[in-house]
């Protein structure tokens, strides 16, 4: 995971989870990853921080990669590999 530059990603799809509690960004995301092809890439935008500890965990039992998060200017980013 380390050698992952999240800005050099080539990103299929972005979801927009601002604003959105517990458990709707998740929610939200499994739908959007639902929708990709093995191998690409989600980005999630979220300002929930419970999305933290769930994103990650989702996608450790759901069988996707998780590459990392990285923090703007108030939301997170999210990237995640379709398994």
């Amino acid at each position: 995971m380390g050698d992952v530059k999240l800005d050099e990603l080539k990103i299929a799809a972005v979801l927009d989870a601002k604003g959105l509690s517990c458990p709707m960004p998740l929610l939200r995301t499994k739908k959007e990853m639902s929708k990709l092809k093995s191998g690409e890439i989600l980005q999630v935008m979220g300002t929930d921080p419970g999305s933290r500890n769930d994103i990650p965990g989702w996608c450790e039992r759901s069988g996707h990669e998780f590459l990392g998060l990285k923090d703007e200017e108030g939301f997170t980013n999210y990237y995640i590999k379709k398994g």
